[in-house]
């Protein structure tokens, strides 16, 4: 006769626990298939406007109007050919690279104020932090577009309408990346500043050396989150750029559709070149996203 597993000595504690509760193993297998099902299912709601897109660019024009099937009959690229030609009415490439351009930028400069001023509202003591830091938090309670008109004075002042630093300038002053910073930084144990200046590191060294090598996954977070805000932003450039060579992609875009025509495969095509950028820096930074909000303290 066959010991049973809960009397076996050898046998751990999680078999034990099976032993004496059979049906635990099936009902824990039920919840986990419901939880994939639901899973799959929010997938398919995300993932379906994105198939529908690249579907409807790769059609003919008559085939996007007529037709509701995924699959295109004939697969055309025609319109994409238009969109990618650097001298085009619709200079699309142009507005790519400059959206490349204008979040780049921005999203190096505010990593670096960032950084700079999480580290020091975080590390020093100084009079007058804490009401330093709770300036730069109540900032975040303001909704964004009450800064438009302060914001358009200033650039119009500085002469900079119409061009590209007009985009880049008013990020780098943002409060979310410099309080998700700070958070960090208190949570680093202070016995690290210590052992570091004990070897004769000025602030900065501790700073470059033994600071930002550990904040590698909030400092992607940042990046990350900053790079879309400025790849996706429509109304402020619609704002301060006029030309069409200055546009950036959102608000070149909606220039595609006309007021008496409207050629679905042109403007998804565009969509589709606009998203790629976008799904690939998402794709390629989900783990450092994940592991910061994991990581990162709210330590006060």
């Amino acid at each position: 006769m066959t010991t049973p597993t809960i009397d076996r000595p050898g046998s751990t504690a999680e078999e034990r626990t099976r032993a004496a509760r059979p049906g635990a193993a099936r009902r824990g297998g039920g919840s986990r298939v419901v939880l994939y099902v639901v899973l799959c299912g929010l997938a398919l709601l995300f993932v379906a406007p994105i198939v529908w897109m690249i579907s409807t660019s790769l059609k003919t024009q008559v085939d996007a109007t007529v037709s509701t099937s995924l699959i295109p009959s004939p697969v055309t690229t025609g319109s994409f050919e238009p969109l990618l030609s650097w001298d085009s009415k619709d200079p699309v490439l142009r507005w790519f690279v400059n959206s490349v351009v204008v979040a780049t930028v921005t999203t190096a400069l505010v990593v670096t104020t960032a950084a700079l001023a999480g580290y020091a509202l975080a590390r020093f003591r100084f009079r007058g932090r804490g009401l330093v830091f709770s300036m730069v938090v109540g900032t975040l309670f303001l909704p964004g577009f009450i800064f438009l008109i302060p914001n358009y004075i200033i650039v119009s002042n500085l002469g900079l309408l119409d061009t590209l630093t007009a985009l880049v300038l008013p990020p780098v002053g943002g409060a979310f990346g410099v309080f998700f910073l700070r958070q960090f930084f208190l949570s680093l144990p202070d016995e690290l500043d210590e052992a570091a200046r004990l070897d004769g590191a000025s602030d900065y060294q501790v700073f470059r050396s033994v600071m930002l090598p550990l904040a590698q996954a909030p400092l992607s977070t940042i990046a990350v989150i900053t790079f879309l805000a400025s790849w996706n932003d429509f109304l402020w450039p619609v704002y301060v750029l006029y030309t069409k060579t200055t546009l950036t992609l959102p608000a070149g875009l909606p220039l595609l559709q006309g007021a008496h025509h409207e050629d679905q495969p042109l403007i998804m095509a565009g969509a589709v070149i606009a998203s790629v950028p976008a799904l690939v820096v998402f794709v390629l930074a989900q783990r450092k996203i994940i592991e910061s909000v994991a990581t990162t303290g709210l330590k006060g």
